[in-house]
């Protein structure tokens, strides 16, 4: 499974690439990374259909996350080829009005931070279907 995580802190990818340091050696979970909402969108329009899943901060400097699901969700509506990616919004706010927002945006689901690693490869197992 082909996931873009995309978050403005640079130690994000070693973070990843530490958690599931097993799932990336197997061939189960292939990462990309982007730094913006912009280089997302540029990542996705230059690899069209390979992603699957993304992985979002919301307050990012920029383009928020939630700006990004709002584009994401246009330019991939449901359910016609590629592949509309299921999207899992990250962020330190718990509250119940950002889990609104983004889910009325078309969240898939709001991962609180810091982020429960364990839950989280759960989680992503279980879409990749392992």
């Amino acid at each position: 499974m082909k996931i873009l995580v995309v978050d403005d802190e640079m130690d994000v990818r070693v973070l990843f690439e530490q958690r599931f340091r097993r799932e990336i050696r197997s061939g189960e979970f292939v990462f990309a990374f982007a730094h913006s909402g912009e280089e997302a969108l540029d990542y996705l329009r230059d690899h069209p259909s390979e992603v699957v899943l993304i992985l979002s901060d919301i307050n990012m400097p920029g383009m928020s996350g939630l700006e990004l699901l709002r584009q994401v969700r246009a330019q991939y509506p449901a359910p016609v080829p590629p592949p509309t990616p299921v999207v899992l919004m990250l962020t330190a706010y718990g509250d119940q009005a950002t889990r609104d927002q983004a889910l009325g945006l078309g969240a898939d689901d709001l991962i609180t931070k810091p982020v429960d690693f364990a839950a989280l490869k759960h989680t992503l197992l279980a879409l990749a279907g392992v």
